[in-house]
């Protein structure tokens, strides 16, 4: 009955030449339903910028993330990424804490791989090396007289008196290792066309680079409950590095699957412990964006008076002996790599397309252990990260001694195999294109 009446009073609302037009008019009659497919004449509906809700807090993250991409140039995104101040872990890569490369591995999304890549790999014999020596341009009796020649320089001729406590490496190793990658390095050119004049040597450079990775609840203060993301910061300072023009070539392609799994650590990094401080966001990698040489070589660490082995073993702390050396890789690496992708335009919500590889020495002027580090990746925050199949890789040896014992005016028990894979690191070049 109510249909009926509805029906017709919409036919009595119909202007009458529809009623008596005919078959052929029907077809005019419009449509009286809205178009399913009309375009709005208003702006959508979108979360407030200031409100505290879950929408409202990823509008605010998407419009940061867009504010970067669209930056005219590199130093603008640099500017941009790191404009929010908030309190961040300090990570420094040389530190005494008990299994600390446990934590860098989880820190930095980095495994570890035992062992050298092979194309900077170089196999045990002392005849093999006098043969690598003889036919590549570069001789190995002259580079360990070279060698032998600065550490009689600082351990006998100069006749330096008693250090005070943990001093002694400013006076033996420090001048010894800048004599040894100047040394080298010359002598090398040859050999290497890209240590010459292409290349840039950095004494006790800074480099420095910052990053998030996981969440957390904020505990206390106007902000708590609020979920934040872990921000961390490594201000590293290398005795000397290595940089170049052009890219170094990758160990591994981007996508490989390394061995062994990344350890995952589930308390704060306060039990490791680290400590928040609140300071400029910084990414630097010894030079400024617009220098030439953006790409690293090779970095020089030396381990201080602290951490050295024979201190060490005498605390009966057998199994953290080598535990520095690889946490001073693992953060010096990632963070010199993660700064020349970043420089490129790189950052973790544009991940990197392309491996970005450099290597690292570190010595206590004695006791030397070489790494590799590879970065496959830096969508590292908890957005980025969450279908990230790709990992950061680290190879990297065991310390072993460059000579025995300095006697008078001779070195006692020089290794060869050392001075040799020293040789094979500095000569590691780009793949010509």
């Amino acid at each position: 009955m109510a249909a009926s009446r509805g029906l017709r009073l919409l036919r009595d609302s119909w202007p009458r030449r529809w009623l008596h037009a005919g078959p052929s008019a029907a077809s005019q009659v419009p449509n009286l339903l809205p178009a399913a497919a009309a375009p709005s004449l208003y702006p959508p509906v979108v979360a407030s910028l200031t409100a505290k809700s879950a929408a409202a807090k990823q509008r605010r993250r998407e419009r940061f993330y867009q504010e970067i991409h669209d930056a005219p140039s590199v130093e603008e995104k640099l500017r941009i990424y790191g404009k929010r101040q908030r309190r961040k872990y300090v990570v420094y890569p040389q530190t005494w804490a008990v299994n600390a490369d446990r934590w860098y591995q989880d820190y930095t999304k980095t495994v570890f791989v035992p062992g050298l890549p092979g194309p900077v790999a170089v196999a045990a014999g002392g005849g093999a090396a006098e043969e690598e020596g003889e036919g590549g341009g570069w001789d190995l009796a002259e580079l360990r007289s070279a060698v032998c020649d600065a550490l009689l320089q600082e351990y006998f001729y100069q006749r330096k008196r008693s250090p005070f406590l943990f001093s002694a490496i400013d006076q033996g190793p420090s001048p010894f290792l800048t004599q040894l990658a100047l040394s080298l390095t010359a002598r090398l050119t040859n050999a290497n066309p890209v240590l010459g004049s292409s290349s840039a040597l950095d004494l006790k450079p800074e480099v420095n680079f910052y990053w998030l990775r996981g969440e957390t609840v904020v505990p206390c203060g106007h902000r708590k409950g609020r979920i934040d993301p872990l921000r961390f910061q490594i201000d590293d300072k290398p005795h000397c590095q290595i940089r170049i023009q052009k890219q170094l070539s990758e160990f591994v392609p981007l996508d490989y699957v390394a061995p062994g799994d990344i350890p995952v650590i589930n308390v704060l990094p306060d039990k490791l412990p680290l400590f928040k401080r609140q300071y400029d966001n910084k990414i630097f990698i010894g030079s400024n964006v617009a220098d030439p040489c953006a790409y690293g070589h090779t970095q020089f660490h030396l381990i201080p008076d602290r951490l050295k082995r024979d201190r060490l073993i005498k605390m009966n702390l057998f199994d953290q002996v080598e535990v520095p050396c690889r946490a001073n890789a693992i953060a010096s690496l990632f963070a010199w790599t993660g700064a020349q992708a970043m420089y490129q335009g790189f950052w973790s919500e544009a991940d990197v397309t392309r491996p970005f590889v450099s290597q690292a020495v570190i010595t206590d002027g004695r006791y030397f252990s070489f790494f590799c580090y590879q970065l496959n990746t830096l969508a590292l925050s908890a957005d980025a990260d969450k279908n990230n199949p790709r990992k950061n890789i680290c190879w990297g040896t065991e310390s072993r001694p460059l000579y025995e014992a300095i006697e008078e005016n001779n070195v006692k028990g020089f290794n060869d195999e050392i001075l040799v894979q020293l040789v094979k690191f500095l000569l590691n070049r780009p793949k010509e294109v």
